[in-house]
């Protein structure tokens, strides 16, 4: 359970996590760690979260923990 992270106020997982920077169910999410920066938007620490949206696709996610704000990096 190490992994949970509190977002916005609620516990997330690495895969619920994953599905709110997406928008809609991944397949596998590694765990959770700090992002080496802050927010664009409010300052906030940012987390992320590597994960597979699909079997072919392999994506690191970003979300800050206070705010809306979210960002996908991908090739």
């Amino acid at each position: 359970m190490a992994d949970n992270r509190v977002v916005q106020g609620r516990m997330q997982t690495p895969e619920s996590l994953a599905e709110l920077i997406e928008g809609e169910s991944v397949m596998d999410a590694e765990p959770i760690a700090d992002a080496d920066r802050d927010c664009p938007e409010c300052g906030g620490n940012v987390l992320e979260v590597g994960y597979m949206p699909s079997a072919l696709e392999f994506v690191t996610g970003y979300k800050c923990q206070d705010c809306d704000w979210s960002e996908v990096d991908r090739d």
